[in-house]
């Protein structure tokens, strides 16, 4: 991990006026905010070499992010119960052909989120997506492709229908939209997708429950939607769990399933009953074995214009399961000189 104040850094002009910053404040902000990590015993050294780091104070979240590579920027953002170390793999195929920005959630890995609310609109999408655009700005990119799993991929749509002339196109992994994964949720799913619920309870049920004892926990879901003889890379599992293990992030991601039960659904639902749809042209990648061979493309196109899937044989952590065809993936979806298989519109 490297320190660079180079083309990224000289770049960013102070765009960010969400705080009522002045123009030099934000430029003296980012600039503050860059960060060498610093121990070579932490995880992310190894596994996302070459990277710069950067933090940002944002709507009372202290945002963390890596960056590197070159060409158009493209914004990655991982799921739940996971950390931006859940890139790695793909993040090592694409740095030669995009300009990643790999951020932590606001409250998951090293960004720190907000105190809870009743309402939970701090843990919304809405407020992440937010994020993203204060953290885009910052880099010095005004457009931008933005490709998200689980959580992420939450985000990811909320950025596009919220923010559609800054979002150029929209990758989304194993995920339909969160009104309609409510709406769905029969017995079946209920026990199938059980965490929504439980997450979801009035706090410090789910918070006490799971800091118990949270490596187990962790280990359950990964164990859980992980594909049939899957793996995960040892020093990314030592990411998550140094990171699980933290009070702060249990309490985040409660707040985060909490925002998903309440006002992240009624934004979904205000978009479809205003006929609002995902402009930008939007690829879904989802895991077999996870959606049990069922594919979420015609949910997509009741909510976007042009939709394009692909399918391959993994559990739910795609971008670690399957990083070379992920990554093929997203470079024929957004440079298409060529063509993915297995896909339809």
């Amino acid at each position: 991990m490297k320190q660079d104040h180079s083309q990224a850094q000289s770049d960013a002009q102070g765009e960010v006026q969400s705080e009522g910053q002045s123009q030099a404040q934000s430029e003296r902000q980012c600039h503050e905010s860059l960060m060498v990590l610093g121990s070579e015993t932490d995880p992310l050294v190894s596994l996302f070499p070459g990277f710069s780091s950067h933090r940002l104070k944002h709507q009372g979240a202290d945002l963390f992010w890596l960056s590197a590579g070159r060409g158009p920027p493209l914004l990655l953002l991982h799921g739940y119960p996971q950390t931006l170390a859940a890139w790695h793999a793909v993040a090592a195929r694409l740095r030669d052909h995009f300009t990643l920005v790999i951020p932590d959630l606001r409250g998951y890995g090293r960004s720190l989120g907000p105190s809870a609310s009743d309402d939970h609109q701090a843990y919304s999408k809405r407020s992440m997506a937010a994020d993203a655009i204060a953290m885009m700005q910052t880099m010095g990119y005004s457009t931008f492709a933005v490709c998200g799993h689980d959580r992420g991929g939450r985000v990811a749509y909320r950025l596009a229908l919220d923010h559609p002339k800054a979002i150029t196109k929209l990758i989304v992994l194993d995920i339909v939209p969160t009104l309609d994964m409510w709406e769905r949720m029969a017995m079946s799913g209920a026990l199938r997708s059980y965490h929504w619920l439980l997450l979801a309870q009035p706090a410090p049920l789910p918070e006490r429950l799971i800091g118990a004892d949270p490596i187990y926990y962790l280990h359950h879901l990964i164990g859980r939607w992980q594909g049939r003889g899957a793996t995960l890379d040892p020093r990314a599992m030592k990411d998550y769990e140094q990171r699980y293990a933290q009070a702060r992030m249990i309490e985040a991601c409660c707040e985060d399933y909490r925002a998903g039960a309440t006002v992240d659904r009624l934004n979904d639902l205000a978009d479809r009953e205003a006929a609002r749809k995902i402009e930008c042209d939007v690829l879904v990648i989802w895991a077999q074995q996870y959606l049990n061979s069922q594919s979420p493309l015609a949910t997509w196109q009741r909510w976007a214009r042009t939709v394009r899937e692909l399918s391959l044989d993994c559990g739910h952590f795609i971008a670690e399961e399957k990083p070379e065809a992920t990554a093929r993936a997203i470079r024929d979806f957004l440079q298409p000189s060529s063509s993915s298989g297995n896909q339809s519109e």
